[in-house]
């Protein structure tokens, strides 16, 4: 399969419930090689899109292609080729971590040896290697986060979609994400991530796409954004600007 220059394409992504259109008309051209953001406040479309990126939900309207493949001709390439954090984890709550990833190796048909180094780097990587027989059941947030991660990187994916993979986790834990994310990266592969801690995706993302009531309202480098609207501005001045956020902070006299 020849390489493609984008990790993801879509023209016109449209998905509605009901008489609601969640997400109307998204374009979206995400270089290969790149740490991508992906902004939005609540409710913007931000899940959705990815949802339907991923193949969890389908598309009412539109065309995608993910890695040159369109998800729809070719779901099991796709599959192998991209890794998923979604906003519900989807985890499997009555294995431990480790028969987790060896759930996930053996369904990528990875052979026993190599699933097995990779599970145990994971592991150790996250800081899970003493969970022994605990139930996924019974972790806490935090380590839910750090398997799901897991998962999602041990078939060795292009693609890694993550939804909100910084929500909920220690400090600790959110800057050996950063460095292994960012190595990722680093190694030619591609990242597509949401979240609302705009700090951390202005060190981490090259570009970014900020969407508002479920259509694009800014794309493209993040320095050339923060430049674009006067200099010396942050992600998060430029970001509540977009989104209609900088109303005066409501007083209650009452308080």
């Amino acid at each position: 399969m020849a390489e493609t220059t984008l990790a993801v394409e879509a023209q016109g992504l449209v998905r509605r419930f009901g008489d609601f259109t969640a997400v109307d008309g998204v374009d979206l051209a995400v270089p290969a090689g790149s740490f991508y953001g992906f902004l939005g406040p609540n409710g913007a479309g931000k899940s959705t899109t990815i949802k339907c990126l991923t193949g969890l939900l389908q598309p009412t309207a539109g065309a995608l292609r993910l890695l040159g493949l369109d998800p729809q001709a070719h779901p099991v390439e796709v599959r192998r080729r991209v890794g998923v954090v979604p906003e519900g984890l989807a985890l499997l709550e009555r294995l431990s971590a480790a028969e987790m990833l060896d759930f996930v190796g053996q369904v990528h048909g990875l052979a026993l040896g190599e699933r097995g180094r990779r599970r145990d780097e994971l592991l150790a990587l996250m800081d899970l290697t003493d969970t022994g027989d605990t139930l996924v059941a019974d972790f806490s947030h935090g380590m839910r986060k750090k398997l799901a991660l897991a998962a999602a990187l041990l078939p060795g994916p292009k693609l890694l979609f993550l939804d909100e993979p910084f929500e909920g986790v220690d400090a600790v834990a959110a800057r050996q994400f950063k460095e292994l994310l960012t190595a990722y990266v680093r190694r030619g592969n591609t990242v597509f991530l949401t979240s609302h801690v705009l700090e951390i995706v202005e060190r981490l993302c090259d570009r970014v796409a900020v969407i508002a009531r479920g259509r694009i309202v800014a794309e493209g480098r993040t320095n050339e954004l923060r430049a674009d609207s006067g200099g010396g501005r942050s992600l998060e001045q430029v970001f509540v600007e977009l989104v209609g956020g900088d109303r005066a902070a409501a007083h209650l006299d009452w308080l």
